[in-house]
């Protein structure tokens, strides 16, 4: 088996955690010596997104290559398929490395199909919390866990991005019949370092997806109840993009906090860090957050909720994290904003943080994974 291997990560939407996730992962197998590329979805992502692809273009020897995917199941799905075929085939792949519900479809589906008229690929998959957000009483749900069931038969290997993942997958899905791994998602050396507020800056900030899921919407339903008991109604910055961005502001304007909320279309992390004392992740599911990784490495003290992998970050029983919900997360503002020297003591430890969560450790485990998946 050659050292250097030809990668190619699958996934649907070029944002949030995923995108973060497979740019750092092609960042450190580019510089290992391996040959990557990307297949995503182009009708997601916007000028921020651009300028991240643009400045992957020269790292990756197999390009970025993007066709339109859509989000659910559907007719569109075949045309879909057989154009993102055509592009993998091509790019002659040794490992196809699934993320999302989505993209671990095709990469296993695409990479069985390979096997067919040429030498052995391996198929990798990372759930990135995707379909187990499902609830699997619902209809759509145990459909999902059953197409889960199914697709392992074509899985070389699993990887988990978080204990809690691992174990969701064992509960919705059942006892993985093929290997798996848990590799923490990790940071750069550079992001481990103090952001400081600037000037002026406001109380809060959120960062993240525009959509229910990431809980923007209880963030602003708290800044609402945090006033009273403040005796002023926290600033807050808002940065991010989504289907449901008219939402929110809909829901600012109705509670009268228009003068305390700012939008901001999305920016780097350490950017944002800047424009604001607090860092606030509302989440009502997640897997492994880069954004909860970010601020604490950035050392800026945040109130997190206690779902996904968010408690392994933060450790059991640590008083920053919360439950997806409104009044509690208003009483948690409050208490934070009061104090912040002293709550700022609260958080993680950070020489354990970059021992625990760095680039380097991800991108070593995951490469152990497709020589041992390779090898098999």
């Amino acid at each position: 088996m050659a050292d250097k291997l030809r990668i190619v990560h699958c996934f649907r939407s070029p944002v949030g955690g995923v995108f973060r996730h497979v740019r750092d992962l092609a960042d450190a197998q580019a510089a290992a010596g391996h040959m990557v590329g990307i297949v995503c979805d182009s009708t997601t992502g916007g000028e921020f997104e651009e300028r991240l692809f643009e400045q992957m273009k020269d790292t990756l020897a197999l390009g970025v290559h993007r066709t339109p995917m859509q989000r659910h199941v559907g007719p569109g799905d075949l045309a879909s398929a057989r154009r993102t075929y055509r592009i993998i085939k091509e790019l002659r792949p040794d490992v196809l490395h699934g993320h999302g519900a989505k993209g671990g479809a095709y990469a296993r589906l695409f990479g069985s199909l390979l096997r067919v008229s040429r030498s052995r690929v391996a198929r990798l998959y990372s759930p990135h919390g995707g379909s187990l957000h499902y609830d699997e009483s619902t209809a759509t749900g145990k459909l999902f866990f059953a197409l889960e069931r199914f697709m392992a038969r074509f899985t070389d290997c699993l990887l988990f991005v978080s204990d809690y993942e691992r174990r969701t997958y064992r509960r919705k899905v059942g006892e993985p019949p093929v290997p798996n791994a848990l590799v923490y998602n990790g940071l750069r050396a550079s992001e481990f370092g103090p952001v400081i507020a600037r000037p002026g800056a406001a109380d809060l900030l959120y960062i993240g997806m525009m959509r229910d899921l990431k809980g923007p919407d209880i963030f602003i339903d708290a800044l609402a109840a945090a006033g009273p008991r403040l005796g002023r109604v926290p600033s807050a910055v808002m940065v991010g993009d989504g289907d449901d961005l008219p939402r929110y502001h809909a829901q600012v304007k109705r509670l009268g906090l228009e003068a305390s909320v700012q939008f901001l279309r999305p920016m780097p992390a350490r950017e944002a860090f800047t424009l604001a004392a607090l860092v606030v992740v509302p989440s009502r599911a997640e897997a492994m957050p880069y954004i909860v990784l970010e601020a604490l490495a950035a050392a800026k003290p945040m109130i997190a909720t206690a779902v996904g992998g968010i408690p392994e970050i933060f450790g059991p029983g640590s008083p920053a994290l919360i439950r997806p919900d409104a009044v509690e997360l208003a009483g948690k503002m409050s208490e934070a904003l009061a104090d912040l020297v002293a709550y700022s003591r609260l958080m993680p430890d950070g020489a354990d943080l970059r021992a625990r969560f760095g680039a380097d450790v991800m991108a070593a485990e995951i490469e152990k994974a497709y020589f041992a998946a390779l090898n098999a």
